[in-house]
């Protein structure tokens, strides 16, 4: 596997890893629909948060939440749509972004609640 889809991956795990640690529950990873595909759907009481995690060995080229554009914006909002309505659900969503920057042996863990709205 290429060494930035294992730092993705470990990303991911980090941030399910954060959420459970903070009182959420983690409904679904890596659900896809369409060309989408959501990293987290958690839960936390009445509020489902989609979480879109990007983890970065750097902040060289910039923060990691500044690599959510637009058009995967659309694309997760599209997906998550889809996803209430299949699944009868009743609740407030947000989305979110986890940043994590690699910092020598650790990782900088940031939660962007609200990091951007659905249109």
């Amino acid at each position: 596997m290429a060494q930035h889809n294992e730092l993705g991956k470990k990303g991911e795990q980090l941030a399910v890893d954060f959420l459970l640690k903070n009182g959420y529950d983690i409904v679904e990873r890596n659900y896809r629909s369409g060309k989408a595909e959501v990293d987290i759907i958690a839960q936390q009481k009445d509020t489902l948060a989609i979480i879109e995690v990007k983890t970065r060995s750097t902040t060289d080229f910039g923060n990691p939440q500044d690599f959510v554009k637009p058009k995967q914006i659309q694309r997760l909002v599209n997906a998550v749509d889809e996803y209430v309505n299949t699944n009868d659900l009743d609740v407030e969503v947000r989305f979110d972004i986890i940043a994590i920057v690699k910092e020598g042996k650790g990782f900088n863990i940031e939660h962007l609640e609200d990091a951007f709205y659905h249109f």
